[in-house]
């Protein structure tokens, strides 16, 4: 089976300027338009795809992406694997400024967003017990481990609303509940890359600690925006070492989100509402196919 690699970067990066024949795709989708135009590019002859979550020049809030559109134009590319990059606030007292996180588990606190592509007309319920591919975060920390980068394999990401930050009280009710980083971004990222049948992996960038910690305070915007161009500069150098491992070949014969869709809806298919399957057409090319 073919399989593609896109990059989703989040706060402080917004290009790939390293890459081959670079491309820029003004796409849209029927959710409306995505961050922004997506890169194509290449590294070492094979394609990657690239897109800055909040647009380049960091317009979009975290509650005002279209997450939706984001997926399915990624889809529509051709993605079938999404590593995610995002910047986060750490909740515990070892994963300090410039480590990186393989998150791979979230709790969702986000309230205003659309979470799924199928909210009315054709019902799927996609299991996200486990919501990141282990294959991806395999081969993260041997990229990591080559470049010598600080990091920790496994984590809890906690994904706020936002755009405000915690407050002390909410920081230290998200220790309690055993979380390791707080974000605004991977959720519901992470459940629509799943609905739309694509691996997904989130590689979370340390750049302060939430205000829970007694030091909190004592880090200003010169530190902050210090460590998290640090950290923008490392993952890039990630992208490109990732990029040449990923198209050297990785196992995912265990893995079952490139088909989970088929134990997943529930509406039979003459009973699919007509505008909703004109509307998931990206999604569900792959089911209906099978299905026809």
């Amino acid at each position: 089976m073919y399989n593609c690699l896109g990059f989703i970067g989040g706060s402080g990066l917004y290009d790939l300027s390293f890459l081959d024949d670079i491309k820029y795709l003004d796409l849209t989708s029927s959710f409306g338009s995505p961050s922004d135009k997506i890169i194509e590019g290449s590294i070492n002859g094979n394609i990657i795809f690239f897109l800055p979550r909040h647009g380049k020049g960091h317009k979009l809030s975290p509650t005002s992406i279209n997450y939706r559109a984001n997926i399915d134009c990624l889809k529509q590319c051709g993605v079938t694997d999404i590593i995610s990059l995002s910047a986060v606030g750490s909740l515990k007292e070892d994963l300090s400024p410039g480590t990186f996180v393989l998150v791979d588990q979230f709790i969702d606190r986000t309230i205003s967003r659309k979470k799924s592509f199928f909210d009315k007309g054709i019902v799927a319920h996609v299991p996200m017990a486990n919501p990141i591919a282990k294959e991806l975060m395999d081969c993260s920390e041997i990229i990591f481990k080559k470049l010598k980068f600080n990091y920790t394999y496994g984590g809890t990401y906690l994904a706020m609303e936002g755009p405000q930050f915690s407050t002390l009280a909410e920081s230290n009710l998200y220790r309690k509940w055993g979380c390791d980083v707080i974000g605004m971004t991977n959720m519901p990222e992470a459940k629509l890359a799943k609905e739309a049948e694509m691996r997904y992996c989130s590689i979370s960038m340390v750049t302060d600690y939430d205000c829970w910690h007694p030091n909190h305070d004592n880090v200003n915007i010169n530190i902050l925006l210090k460590t998290l161009n640090e950290n923008v500069e490392k993952s890039k150098l990630f992208i490109n070492e990732f990029s040449k491992f990923y198209y050297e070949g990785i196992d995912f014969s265990k893995n079952d989100t490139s088909t989970i869709l088929d134990s997943s809806i529930v509406t039979h298919l003459i009973n699919w509402d007509k505008k909703t399957d004109k509307n998931l057409s990206n999604i569900l090319k792959r089911y209906k196919y099978k299905n026809r």
